[in-house]
Order: structure tokens, then sequence, then C-alpha cells
């Protein structure tokens, strides 16, 4: 989350007017995460989060996101659908942007997952992949395998700036890694962002899984290799957690089983998942506003990560 897009309270609360929400009592910007403006919005009634999307979230691609939330709400996972206004429309038009009010979802995301924590999220994550089983909608990855050398051009070696040498690290591995991935593994619709900060809990039990902006049909595998790449690391991606790595797959195939291919694949699938996120990275540092209410995420974490994956492979996943 993050804030872009600044909204005054006046065109806040003729928003809030057409819904059946009560009155507007605070609206505060969220500036964790990259991708949308967010607020923490509380009213007569009760707390919601406004999001507006911003340029990378396509206008056209809202139906998805939202019935894959619709989906899933319904199959009693706990994620946060988007609420319909007194005419039945989910997403509007405020500040000149789509948006959209979220019901608000308790619990807070954990800064340093322990083991208890990230098999709950594992158990979290493949309980969302079985509902998604019958989801008939599709999305393509736009930052799938075949966007990271579009993307690493469009950066071209102004991310050198951030690390000396980080375009040409980035080169090599997208030379080690897309020639070798394995696109017949199950395919469905993911999550492809289930980080610690997507997902809220109260003690160990998650109560909330949020942040679908990056949701799409791509190998269901992928999602795990992202979360374990997410929550077995610290933040700068030098301190890997074992335990806390093994709590998330013993969580996660208590409810999936994944077949041996899918096994055997992962090592590889986090090294693409780091690619990606530090390719998003750098492009976002190099492309953030100046004046955004939003927290810049070092790419060279994900570098770190791709080392220690390179390094450990199927050792990081036993």
């Amino acid at each position: 989350m993050a804030v872009y897009t600044q909204v005054s309270p006046q065109a806040l609360a003729a928003f809030l007017a057409r819904y059946d929400c009560g009155t507007l009592r605070s609206a505060k910007g969220i500036a964790e995460g990259i991708e949308n403006s967010n607020y923490l919005v509380e009213t007569s009634t009760g707390r919601f989060i406004l999001t507006l999307y911003e340029k990378r979230v396509h206008a056209g691609d809202l139906p998805f996101f939202l019935s894959m939330l619709d989906h899933l709400a319904a199959r009693d996972v706990p994620v946060a659908p988007a609420v319909a206004d007194q005419a039945g429309v989910h997403v509007q038009t405020l500040a000149g942007r789509p948006a959209c009010l979220i019901r608000f979802l308790p619990g807070l995301s954990p800064a340093t997952p322990t083991p208890a924590q990230a098999e709950a999220a594992g158990a979290a994550l493949a309980t969302m992949h079985l509902a998604l089983a019958d989801f008939a909608a599709t999305r393509a990855n736009d930052l799938g395998v075949d966007g990271w050398a579009p993307l690493l051009a469009r950066c071209g070696t102004a991310i050198d700036a951030i690390a000396p040498g980080l375009h040409d690290r980035l080169a090599a591995a997208l030379d080690e890694v897309v020639p070798r991935w394995p696109r017949a593994l199950p395919r469905g619709a993911i999550h492809a962002d289930f980080f610690p900060d997507n997902v809220l809990m109260l003690d160990d039990r998650v109560t909330g899984v949020i942040d679908f902006y990056f949701a799409c049909t791509d190998l269901i595998a992928y999602d795990l290799a992202i979360a374990h790449g997410a929550w077995a690391f610290d933040g700068g991606g030098t301190r890997f957690d074992a335990d806390v790595a093994r709590a998330l797959l013993r969580g996660y195939a208590a409810h999936r089983a994944l077949s041996a291919a899918e096994r055997d694949a992962l090592p590889l699938l986090a090294m693409g998942a780091c690619i990606r996120f530090a390719l998003t990275r750098a492009w976002d540092w190099l492309n953030t506003p100046a004046d955004a209410l939003v927290t810049r995420k070092d790419p060279c974490a994900y570098l770190n990560r791709l080392d220690f994956y390179r390094a450990h492979r199927h050792a990081a996943f036993q």
C-alpha cells in the first residue's frame, strides 16, 4: 500500500455518501507498499480501506481481481471484497482514479514471522489455491517470466545507480533461469504477492489475505516460491530462517500436496521470483514520484535471496 494521489476530506465525504456506510470521521494515508494509493477510513459505522488504483493497475483488470475476491469470500477464505454502493456499483472514480471501498479486516501483518505464523500462512495459501480450482476467469501475468527481460531493458543501466553492476547481475540471472523455466507445471489463479505484509493475523491465526492486485493465472507452485522468499528471509535478504521456511512448506503441504515435478522446480521458481521482485523494485526505485507517500524497497535484498537459492537450491526446501 502507498499514497500517490491525495484526496480531500470534501471529496472523500462526497464519495462515501454513495454508500450505506455512515459519515466520515477520519482518513489516514497508508505508506506501506508500492502499488496503489490507500487510506484507512473510519466512518460512523466502522472502518474501511479506500483504494485508488494507480497507473500499473489497469481499470480493465479490476473485474478479474474483484471476481476473484468474491469467489474466495464465498468459499470462506478470509479476504476483503469490495463494497457495493447504493446502486450496486463496486468500482467508482475518485480524484481521477478508479477507486473501491473495501471492507476492513482485523489483524496485523507479522513483522518477523514465527514458525507458527508461517505454518498458518502456508495453510492459508494452500486453502486459497484449492478454493480457486474452479475459478474460471483468467488473467495473463504481465510480470511473469516472459516480461522480465523487457523490463530489464526498460530499466537499462540506470539501475546501476542503485547498486554498481546491478544491471549485469540481473542479466546473468535471466540467462540462467529463463531457458529452464518449467512451463508445464499445474496452472491456476494465484495471488503472486503473498508477502507477510499482505497477510493479517491475530496471534497465530490468519484473519485476512489482502492486496490481490498482482493476481493472475500462472504456475501454482510459483505462488508458493514467492511466499518462501518473502517469509523465510529477513528484510535485507541476508538471513534465512530454516524453521520458518519448513513451517511454511509444512502448512502448505497439509492442505495441498505438491507433485514431484512441482517440488523439484521450487528452487528454480524461487530464483525466478527473486528476479521478478528485484526488477520491479528497481523500476519503482527509479520511477517513484518524489512527493509520494511511499516507502521504496531495496532491489538488492532480492539479489541476496537469489544468491542464497543459487548456493543452496534444494536444501532451502527441505
